[in-house]
Parts: structure tokens; C-alpha cells; sequence
């Protein structure tokens, strides 16, 4: 008899509830966005949206600059990882390359459909499926697939012939360190966005893809196959309808700076508390190295004191915590839990 398989791992609300200070997620702390807040709540509820989210990819087209047939709407990020899984078992791919740390939902998707998983640069032999993740997670450094990429671009080679590449943009808008000018998206890759983290949404289930300019219509037409029908309901269409409002756009700009000075407070805590914190981090969240023995029961601790910690261990990062930036009252929170949950 096979064994199920373990729940994934996610930050966020548990079997406990809402956590008071939850650090274990990455979404704009400074949300929800009013506008994009608005625009969900008023909602008509009462009926289907379109099928074909005909006046959504058109607007998500314009604001990304490509024809609406490259849109590609999806029910989440998640939802698409296990979607494009499928479609490359399909398609006969070898398997799945994965970044060395990063999301745990590229890997259950491709051992869900048997497919062979490695690890950026060791892809394996024959075409794959590959995941790049740029600001990655959990260390929000730049992604080193992305470069090798951009590389053989230049170079006139787009990798394997029959290969997928897939960029997953979830913490570009919260980007707090510019990418520089030659750091553009390789142009073969496909771009996987899910706005409700930039704009501190995240209850609203909804993403999309930017399919690259040499898909053809019938390889997007094979993937939006694997959908069912109105993967993304009414409350969706709004919050992503309203992400490329101007006044949306200004109001993630407005936050940026907020959240730079709360992530260098954040982690200037950190290192008063004797917590090795992780370089280079260019996004809304950074890891860290609480220096005890059993890190497990201290984050029990923590989160019965309504403060949570995203454990690193399924990132492949044991004994280290990704920490969402959050205002200032959070970090002092969390601050008092540590000191009163065992020995500092």
C-alpha cells in the first residue's frame, strides 16, 4: 500500500488560526492596497466571468506588451507549477530542473507525474522542464539559472531543443534592490506572475503567464487544455484588472521604501539577537540562523506566543528561518517571544 503523501509546506494561517506577527509569508506587509482592496470587495459575485477572460488578457497584454493570445490565466502560481508538470510529461519531457533552494510545489508536481528531478546546473540528460525563481525564495538572491540563460541567449543558443523555461516573477515587484540594466527577463522563458503578494492579497487566488514570443498557438492553446473551466472567479479577474491600474502601479511604488527601512530594521534586530542573517537578499524577506540546538521547538514556542517563522528546513535550508519584512511593532514582538521561549 502506498503512503500518502506529506502535506506541503506554506506559511501563513494553520490549525492555530491567523498568526498575530506572521513573518512566514512574503506579502506586502504595507497592504492590502486600497484600490485593489475596492476593486475585489465590489465585485458581482452573482455571475460567471467570461470563459475566456477576453477584456483581462487584453489589458494584462498591453501592460507586458504582447499580443493577448500570449496571456495564459491561472487559478494560482501553485496551480500552474502542477499544470505545466502535466503538460510536460505530455509533451515527453525527461524531467524537471529545479533551483537549488526554492518553492517545494516545483517538486511535487513533477514526482506527481514521475517525472525526474534535478538540481540547477545538474538538469540531467535530454530536455527539461526548468524552474528559475528571480528574486528567489527563500534567499531572495538573484537566481544563477537566469544568467546562464541570458548567456546562451547572447550566444544564440536557447538551450535543449524541446526544453520549457519557465521564470517564476512571484517577488519581482517587491524587488527592494533594483535589478541592474543587463538583468532583463531572458526572452525564452515563459513568466509566471501572481500579484495578490504585491499587493498584500493573498486570500485572492489568481495569477497568470506571459507565454515567450516563439510559443506557438497550438503549444498555448495545449496548456490552457489542462485548465478547467473559469479557473479564476469574479473576485480573481478584479484583483488582477486592478493590478495594472496607474494607481495601483504608484501605490507599490509608494511601499518600497517603506519596506527597505523596515527590512534593514528588521534585520539589525536579528543581529542583536544573535542571529546570523543571510547576504544579499534583494527582496521583501531574508533567512537567518537562530543559533539552537532544536530550532523546531522554539518555533513552537514562538507561534504560541502568535508570532511565526517560516522553517527553512523544506527549502533544504535546515536550521534557518525565512522572515517576511514587517513594521516595526512585528519586529519587537517577535523580539520579546524569542527572549521569553528559552536561552538567547
Amino acid at each position: 500500500m502506498r503512503l500518502p503523501e506529506p502535506s506541503p509546506v506554506h506559511g501563513g494561517p494553520d490549525a492555530q488560526g491567523v498568526p498575530l506577527h506572521d513573518f512566514s509569508t512574503n506579502a506586502n506587509a504595507c497592504g492590502p492596497c486600497p484600490v485593489a482592496l475596492a476593486a475585489v470587495q465590489g465585485v458581482d459575485a452573482s455571475r460567471y466571468p467570461d470563459p475566456a477572460y477576453t477584456a483581462l488578457r487584453e489589458a494584462l497584454g498591453a501592460w507586458h506588451g504582447v499580443a493577448p493570445a500570449r496571456i495564459v490565466i491561472a487559478a494560482s502560481a501553485s496551480e500552474f507549477i502542477h499544470r505545466l508538470a502535466a503538460w510536460a510529461a505530455r509533451r515527453g519531457l525527461a524531467g524537471v530542473a529545479v533551483p537549488a533552494h526554492g518553492y517545494g510545489d516545483y517538486t511535487r508536481a513533477a514526482a506527481a507525474w514521475g517525472l525526474r528531478v534535478g538540481r540547477f546546473p545538474d538538469a540531467g540528460p535530454g530536455p527539461v522542464l526548468h524552474w528559475a525563481c528571480d528574486p528567489g525564495s527563500p534567499l531572495g538572491t538573484p537566481d544563477p539559472a537566469l544568467a546562464a540563460w541570458r548567456a546562451q541567449e547572447r550566444d544564440g543558443h536557447a538551450g535543449p531543443d524541446g526544453g520549457l523555461r519557465i521564470v517564476d516573477c512571484a517577488y519581482a515587484p517587491l524587488r527592494l534592490d533594483p535589478p541592474g540594466a543587463g538583468d532583463a527577463l531572458p526572452a525564452g522563458a515563459w513568466q509566471l506572475w501572481t500579484p495578490n503578494k504585491a499587493l498584500g492579497l493573498t486570500g485572492v487566488r489568481a495569477a497568470y503567464a506571459v507565454a515567450p514570443r516563439h510559443a506557438s498557438p497550438d503549444e498555448v492553446a495545449a496548456l490552457q487544455s489542462l485548465a478547467p473551466s473559469w479557473p479564476v472567479g469574479a473576485h480573481g479577474v478584479a484583483m488582477l484588472s486592478a493590478w495594472v491600474a496607474p494607481d495601483v502601479q504608484r501605490w507599490l511604488a509608494g511601499t518600497l521604501d517603506t519596506l527597505r527601512a523596515w527590512k534593514a530594521a528588521q534585520q539589525a534586530l536579528c543581529a542583536d539577537m544573535g542571529w546570523e542573517v543571510g547576504p544579499g537578499s534583494a527582496a521583501n524577506y531574508f533567512v537567518a540562523q537562530p543559533p539552537v540546538p532544536d530550532l523546531e521547538s522554539r518555533l513552537r514556542a514562538l507561534r504560541d506566543e502568535g508570532v511565526k517563522l517560516r522553517d527553512c528546513a523544506s527549502f533544504g535550508l535546515p536550521g534557518w528561518v525565512r522572515l517576511g519584512v514587517l513594521g516595526p511593532a512585528s519586529g519587537q514582538a517577535l523580539q520579546r517571544a524569542w527572549r521569553a521561549s528559552g536561552p538567547v
